[in-house]
């Protein structure tokens, strides 16, 4: 006779999350021979031995990190690491936030808008444009509509004069199936 037992098993997955990620060696991590030693001033200390360097470093409550491992003999500096790190990461955020990602807004229309609606999607790009992001205008066709692609060329040509005094026309209007888009940029006001 064979049955079913309700047995449950759990995986249970061990994720180990580092915190810092270490490129340098320190202190007794390095094991060269010789290696070239540059003080917390940045003196050069000359050519020692690992041991001898390492005891430099704890003589003034530092840390002795490997900053070019590659280097013939490899230099190391004496220098407070976890403050090194920290000025880094302070670094890295400030950099972080001083970018500015330029996003592309996209503004679709048929052959056959109304001149209020035409407007209102011009008032929209201008707005895009101001804020500093790139603006794709597209006109779609649809069934007989596209024996007429004269017609979506004129109508983005006509955009692209309406919005002339805050953006460039980066693409020249271009049929890609059943769309015929541009891009327009904005103009840099410095």
């Amino acid at each position: 006779m064979c049955g079913c037992f309700g047995v449950r098993f759990f995986v249970v997955s061990l994720e180990v999350l580092t915190i810092a990620k270490l490129d340098h060696q320190l202190n007794e991590e390095i094991r060269d021979k010789e290696i070239r030693l540059i003080g917390a001033d940045g003196a050069q200390l000359g050519i020692m031995s690992a041991a001898q360097a390492n005891a430099l470093a704890e003589e003034q409550g530092m840390d002795l990190v490997k900053i070019s491992p590659n280097a013939t003999p490899p230099v190391c500096k004496i220098m407070d690491y976890s403050k090194f790190c920290f000025d880094q990461k302070k670094r890295e955020k400030e950099a972080k936030k001083n970018q500015r990602v330029v996003e592309i807004k996209e503004i679709r229309m048929s052959p056959s808008i109304d001149t209020n609606d035409f407007d209102t999607k011009v008032r929209a790009a201008q707005k895009f444009l101001s804020d500093g992001n790139r603006v794709k205008v597209s006109v779609r066709f649809r069934g007989r509509e596209m024996a007429h692609t004269n017609l979506g060329e004129k109508l983005l040509m006509d955009f692209a004069l309406k919005c002339a005094e805050v953006a460039t026309m980066e693409k020249n209007p271009k049929l890609e199936g059943r769309f015929m888009a541009m891009f327009l940029t904005p103009k840099n006001n410095k």
